[in-house]
C-alpha cells in the first residue's frame, strides 16, 4: 500500500490517534471543508502540543509551533453528516508518520509533507520474550477488570485481541485503553522502534497495574462502607443534614438501631424544614449520633488510691470505706461489674453523694449525678414517646449523652423519693429494667426507641430511708448503711476538714479554735447526722471574726485583734443555742418513782436520752399515752401495761391471782418534749420499768437507762441504732445501759473501748433480768418467775 506523501493535517486537541485504533472525531463543518473531508481519503491526525481553551479541533490559523513533529496518518472510513452544524467523523489509524514540512495550501489548510513508518509487524523477530509477556500482561489486565465488574461484552473483544492482534497492534492498543497520560501517549507515537515501544507499554501497563488495584480496592471499601453506612451524604442535604450523616456513619450503630436510623434518615428528606416533625427527627438523630455506643473509659482502680482518697474525703465510716474497698476489689479482680448495685443509706449529710465521687474518682471514669427526688412521671426515667413537639429522652439517657462514654458512674441520688403508683405511670418499676442486670443491656428509652446498653454502667443509689423503696427494686440493690457522725468524729471532722476549709476561704490563716469549743458548738448549735450545720456555725465564726479584724485595721489596731475563740464568745457571734443537752441528776435523793431514763434514736443520726413518765389516778383502768406518740410505741405502751398485768400476782403486787391490777386506777404514760414526733419499738423496756416503779413506788436511779424491744412472754428483743444511744448517754452522764443481750456484738462491733470501760452495760434477756438490773426486785428468790418468762 503506496501512501501520499503530503496529506491534509487534522489537529487533535488533549488527544493522539495510533496505529490500527479506530475512533470517532467531531468536526465543524468549516473544519471539514477545510481539510477537503470525503469517505476513504487519507488524512494526517497531529496531536497539539499545548493546551487550547477554545474548541477541540480547530485549525492553528497559521500558527504550526503547536503541532507535534509526529503524527497518525488515518483512513477515513465514514462520515456522518445527520448532525447539524457538526459532522462525526470515523477513522482508523494506518501508521506512524514524522512531520518534515507543514505548507497552507488554498490558504484554507495545512497540509504536511510526511515519512511514513510501516511495516511494524516486520520488526517482531527476535522479540518473543517481550511479546509474549505483554500477551501475559494484557491477560492479567482483563481478570483485574472482570473482578471489579467490567461487562463481559468488553471484556470479550479485549480478551480475543490479547490473543490473536499482531503484536505491534497490542502495544498501540493498550496504550490506548488504559488511563494513560497524553505525555505517555505522544512517547509511543514517536517511537518507531517496536522493542523500544514494548518496553514503553510494559513500564506503562506496570504503573496502569498498580492503578487497576487501587481502584479494585477502593470499589470493595466503598463496598463495604455501603453496607455499614446508615446512609450515603446526598447533594440535596444541607450542611448540617451531611454532618449529621457523616456523624451517624462514624457511630458504627448495631444492626437493629442502623436499620431503623436509616429509614429515619429517608423520611427527614422527604420533609419540609419548616415542619415540626422535622425538627423532632432531626433532635431525635442528633441524640442518637451523640450517645456513646462503643466508646469507653480504661478500668484503673488502684485500691490504695481508693482507700487514700476515702480516707481524705470521709472521717470514719470504716465499715462503709472497707465495703466500698471490697466492691472496687472485685471489679478489679473479675474485671467487669457483675457485683450487685450498690445502695447508700442514711441520714442527709453524711457524704453519700461524696463517697459516690469517690468511687468515680478511683476509677478514673467520668460521674455524672441524676436526681429522683419527687419524679411522679414514667416518662423522665423511660423517655416521652415521639408523639409530639415537646418530647424529649429519660434521664438516663440524657446523662449517657453528657457522659460521652458507656461505662460511667452514675449516681441515682435519693432514690426513695419517688412518687409511687401515681397517675402517669410508676417510676420506681421502670428503674426496675435499669438495675437489672440482666435486663439493662437492652434498656429501652420511649424517644430512643431501640436498645441501648446500660450495663457497663455502675449505678449507686443513695436514700435516706428504704421504707419507702419498692421490695423488688431493694433486691436488686445491695444496701450499705451510713448511720452519722458522733460527737467525737464531728469534732475530728470540724478541726481537719472544715475550720481549714473555712480559714483559706475567709483569707484567716492564724484563728485558733479549741476542740472544747467545737464540741460545744456540736451539741448546743446542731443536732444532724451530718456535718452541714456545724459547716456553716465555723463559717459564722470566721466571717465574724473577719470582720472584727477589718474593722480593728480601719481604726489603726490590727494588734488588738484575738486569734483564739474562747467559749464565752460563741453565744455572741452564734446567738442562744438551739438545742440543751439532756443530763442526769446524780443525786439518788431526788430520784422519783415512776420516772425512768430511756435511750433513743433519731432519723438525723443521733441519740438522745428520754424521760418517760408514770402516773396513777382513780379512775376505771384507762390508759393514756402523750408526748406525740407513735402507733409502733403506743403498742410497746399496751404489751407493757398487759404484761405487768399478767405477772402482777408474781410481782407481789396483788395478793391472790384472780385478783384484777388497776381495776379501778387509770394509768398515764407520758414522754416529755411533745413537739418532737416519737415512735419504734426500743421504748418497750423503759415504759415496763416505769410502770412497774411506780406501782412499787421505788425509785431507779437517774443515773441508769435502758432499751430495748419487749413481748408478751415478758422477752427483751434486740433494737438498732446502739451506738448513737451508748455515746448520747455516755454524755448525758449515765452510769449503767441495760440493753438487750443479742445487741452485745453491736457494742462491741461500733463503740469505742474507752467509753464501754468507762459505762457499766448489763446486757438483758427478759423483763425480770432488767428489773434485777434497776433494783426493783431486791430479793428475786421471793418472786416466783413464770417458766415461759425464760424462753
Amino acid at each position: 500500500m503506496i501512501l501520499p506523501s503530503t496529506l491534509p493535517i487534522l489537529p487533535l486537541e488533549s488527544k493522539v490517534l495510533l496505529p490500527s485504533i479506530v475512533t470517532d472525531l467531531m468536526l465543524s463543518d468549516d473544519d471539514a471543508r477545510r481539510i477537503g473531508l470525503t469517505d476513504e481519503i487519507y488524512i494526517v491526525c497531529v496531536p497539539l502540543t499545548q493546551q487550547q481553551t477554545h474548541g477541540v479541533h480547530r485549525q492553528v490559523e497559521g500558527d504550526v509551533s503547536r503541532l507535534f513533529h509526529y503524527g497518525c496518518t488515518a483512513k477515513v472510513l465514514a462520515v456522518d453528516r445527520t448532525l447539524p452544524h457538526a459532522l462525526s467523523v470515523r477513522v482508523q489509524g494506518v501508521c506512524r508518520s514524522s512531520v518534515e514540512d507543514v505548507a497552507t495550501a488554498d490558504s484554507l489548510r495545512l497540509e504536511a509533507s510526511l515519512i511514513h513508518h510501516v511495516g511494524g509487524d516486520l520488526q517482531e523477530d527476535g522479540l518473543d520474550g517481550l511479546a509474549w509477556q505483554l500477551r501475559g500482561l494484557c491477560k492479567d489486565y482483563v481478570t483485574r477488570l472482570r473482578v471489579i465488574g467490567i461487562p463481559e461484552a468488553i471484556l470479550f473483544d479485549l480478551e480475543r485481541r490479547a490473543a490473536s492482534a499482531p503484536i505491534s497492534s497490542l502495544v498501540d492498543w493498550l496504550l490506548c485503553v488504559t488511563e494513560t497520560t497524553l505525555e505517555e501517549k505522544l512517547k509511543a507515537l514517536e517511537t518507531v522502534d517496536l522493542a523500544s515501544r514494548l518496553e514503553t507499554g510494559i513500564a506503562v501497563h506496570f504503573r496502569i497495574e498498580q492503578t487497576v488495584d487501587q481502584q479494585r480496592r477502593g470499589f470493595y471499601l466503598r463496598h463495604q462502607v455501603h453496607l455499614l453506612a446508615i446512609a450515603i451524604p446526598s447533594d440535596d442535604d444541607d450542611e448540617e443534614l451531611v454532618e449529621l450523616v457523616q456523624n451517624l456513619n462514624d457511630c458504627n450503630l448495631p444492626e437493629e438501631a442502623r436499620n431503623s436510623v436509616s429509614r429515619d434518615i429517608k423520611r427527614l428528606r422527604k420533609m419540609a424544614p419548616s415542619s415540626p416533625e422535622s425538627g423532632v427527627l432531626r433532635a431525635y438523630l442528633e441524640l442518637v449520633a451523640a450517645l456513646p455506643w462503643h466508646k469507653r473509659m480504661d478500668d484503673v482502680v488502684n485500691i490504695s488510691e481508693a482507700r487514700d482518697r476515702l480516707d481524705a474525703d470521709h472521717y470514719g465510716l470504716e465499715l462503709v470505706k472497707r465495703r466500698i474497698l471490697e466492691y472496687l476489689a472485685v471489679i478489679k479482680v473479675k474485671q467487669d461489674l457483675s457485683p450487685p448495685i450498690l445502695c447508700l443509706v442514711g441520714p442527709p449529710g453524711v457524704g453519700k453523694t461524696t463517697l459516690a465521687r469517690s468511687i468515680a474518682t478511683a476509677l478514673r471514669r467520668k460521674f455524672q449525678r441524676i436526681s429522683l427526688g419527687s419524679i411522679r412521671d414514667e416518662a423522665d426515667i423511660r423517655g416521652h414517646r415521639r408523639t409530639y413537639v415537646a418530647s424529649m429522652p429519660g434521664l438516663l439517657i440524657s446523662g449517657m449523652r453528657k457522659c460521652g462514654v458507656k461505662n460511667p458512674v452514675i449516681l441515682l441520688d435519693e432514690i426513695d423519693k419517688m412518687v409511687k403508683n401515681s397517675s402517669q405511670g410508676d417510676p420506681a418499676a421502670a428503674m426496675l429494667e435499669v438495675l437489672d442486670p440482666a435486663q439493662s443491656s437492652t434498656f429501652v428509652d420511649h424517644f430512643l426507641n431501640i436498645p441501648f446498653d446500660l450495663s457497663q454502667v455502675l449505678f449507686i443509689a443513695t436514700a435516706n430511708s428504704m421504707e419507702s423503696i419498692p421490695d423488688p427494686l431493694l433486691d436488686r440493690m445491695e444496701v450499705v448503711h451510713l448511720e452519722g457522725y458522733t460527737v467525737d468524729e464531728k469534732v475530728h471532722i470540724a478541726k481537719s476538714y472544715l475550720w481549714p476549709k473555712q480559714l483559706a476561704a475567709h483569707g484567716l490563716d492564724d484563728l485558733v479554735i479549741s476542740d472544747a469549743v467545737l464540741q460545744y458548738i456540736c451539741e448546743t448549735y446542731t443536732q444532724e447526722s451530718g456535718v452541714r450545720n456545724l459547716d456553716r456555725c465555723v463559717a459564722s465564726l470566721c466571717r465574724y471574726k473577719c470582720r472584727e479584724y477589718a474593722d480593728l485595721m480601719e481604726a489603726g489596731r490590727p494588734h488588738a485583734f484575738r486569734k483564739t475563740i474562747e467559749r464565752s464568745d460563741i453565744q455572741r457571734i452564734l446567738g442562744l443555742g438551739l438545742f440543751e443537752r439532756e443530763t442526769v441528776m446524780d443525786d439518788e435523793d431526788h430520784a422519783m418513782s415512776g420516772v425512768v431514763s430511756g435511750l433513743a434514736y433519731s432519723q438525723s443520726g443521733l441519740g438522745d436520752v428520754l424521760q418517760v413518765e408514770t402516773t396513777l389516778m382513780a379512775g376505771r383502768g384507762r390508759l393514756t399515752l402523750t408526748g406525740n406518740l407513735g402507733d409502733v410505741i403506743k403498742e410497746s405502751a399496751y404489751i407493757a401495761v398487759s404484761w405487768v398485768k399478767a405477772n402482777a400476782y408474781a410481782l407481789k403486787l396483788t395478793r391472790s391471782r384472780k385478783e384484777e391490777l388497776l381495776e379501778n386506777t387509770d394509768i398515764h404514760i407520758h414522754v416529755p418534749n411533745g413537739a418532737v414526733p416519737k415512735d419504734g419499738p426500743s421504748a418497750g423496756i423503759t415504759m415496763a420499768m416505769s410502770l412497774i416503779s411506780v406501782l412499787m413506788n421505788k425509785a431507779v436511779s437517774g443515773t441508769t437507762a435502758m432499751t430495748g424491744e419487749i413481748t408478751l412472754r415478758g422477752q427483751v428483743r434486740p433494737v438498732g441504732g446502739i451506738k448513737e444511744k451508748v455515746l448520747s448517754a455516755h454524755r448525758a452522764g449515765i452510769r449503767k445501759i441495760i440493753l438487750p443481750a443479742r445487741n452485745r456484738r453491736d457494742v462491741e462491733a461500733d463503740v469505742a473501748k474507752t467509753i464501754i470501760q468507762d459505762i457499766e452495760l448489763v446486757y438483758v434477756r427478759t423483763i425480770w433480768d432488767a428489773l434485777e438490773a434497776t433494783q426493783l426486785l431486791v430479793q428475786p428468790t421471793d418472786v416466783a418467775r413464770p417458766i415461759e418468762c425464760r424462753l
